[in-house]
């Protein structure tokens, strides 16, 4: 009896299954390396937030607390990150 083009891809995939094994390991590796260039991406960018919030300057009490708020809120998403 003859067999389908998808059932030699499949069987030829299983035999070749170690392979497959170490992609899945290097594979791994690669999106740990995306999500730690993610997360200090993330935590240059708070960085350069609170950084810009600090510097500025305000007589405004209004202005003032907005600007505290934001500078919290910064500093709590930084900690999450590190």
């Amino acid at each position: 009896m003859a067999r389908g083009w998808e059932s030699k891809s499949v069987e030829e995939q299983q035999s070749s299954g170690d392979v497959f094994g170490a992609g899945e390991v290097i594979d791994a590796a690669k999106r740990d390396d995306v999500k730690r260039a993610t997360r200090e991406r993330q935590r240059q960018e708070l960085d350069l937030q609170r950084e810009r919030v600090l510097s500025e300057r305000t007589s405004s009490p209004v202005r003032r607390a907005a600007l505290e708020a934001a500078l919290a809120d910064i500093e709590a998403r930084l900690a999450l990150l590190t």
